[in-house]
């Protein structure tokens, strides 16, 4: 059974557990990053403030310097969380070859559905969200961020050619080139959602896309 995630608007649900191998200081710099992931796909990354991380965390100041010398530094600890737990829901959904290509597509889709309206669509995908506050403003965060999106186009890209290889699309469709325009289009739903409080602009997203496909959208 496929496991239910909040594509799009997701974050870590279980604490962080020490092993034998985890020092105290690991368990405070994933705390620190794990409410800062939280806190910049709720409100962004320019409101949130140390002091609100500190807050919500429990720790003194002086811890947080302690793992990053800035803000800046992380911003770019919560990218690079955030990245890698949502590679993990893509290799989960897109990766898994025991189920056909186009389903798994539409499992990633119909599962970010139920994420956004978990949390009543108030949280968005964080490099969306980053990228659009951030994007214009520091070359740093804008290279880092465009490097995520570029590694999700090469899942997706991947996800359909083997739809291609197994017949579910034609030969004549550009992977490449639809799987940027399903991030692109994606992003931009997941915006609309959030604006309107309803998963309408993800659904309508989902049902173009697979037009483009030649397929019908359904779940």
């Amino acid at each position: 059974m496929q496991q239910e995630t909040s594509v799009g608007s997701l974050l870590p649900q279980s604490p962080y557990r020490a092993t034998r191998t985890t020092t105290r200081g690991e368990i405070t710099r994933e705390a620190l990053v794990r409410c800062g992931v939280e806190l910049c796909t709720e409100r962004g990354f320019q409101v949130t403030g140390v002091e609100q991380v500190l807050k919500r965390v429990g720790i003194p100041k002086g811890s947080f310097y302690h793992h990053f010398a800035d803000k800046h530094e992380f911003g770019e600890a919560v990218i690079d969380s955030y990245a890698v737990f949502f590679q993990k829901v893509l290799d989960r959904t897109l990766n898994d070859t025991s189920v056909p290509p186009l389903q798994r597509v539409r499992i990633f889709i119909s599962q970010a559905q139920r994420g956004m309206a978990k949390f009543h669509f108030q949280r968005g995908c964080l490099v969306g969200n980053m990228g659009q506050e951030l994007g214009g403003l520091d070359d740093r965060f804008r290279q880092r961020l465009e490097g995520v999106l570029i590694s999700w186009q090469a899942t997706m890209a991947q996800c359909l050619e083997d739809a291609v290889r197994c017949g579910e699309i034609s030969r004549t469709l550009d992977k490449d080139q639809l799987s940027a325009f399903f991030w692109i289009g994606w992003e931009g739903a997941i915006l609309r959602a959030k604006l309107t409080r309803d998963a309408q602009p993800m659904v309508l997203f989902a049902r173009m896309f697979f037009e483009l496909l030649g397929k019908k959208y359904d779940v």
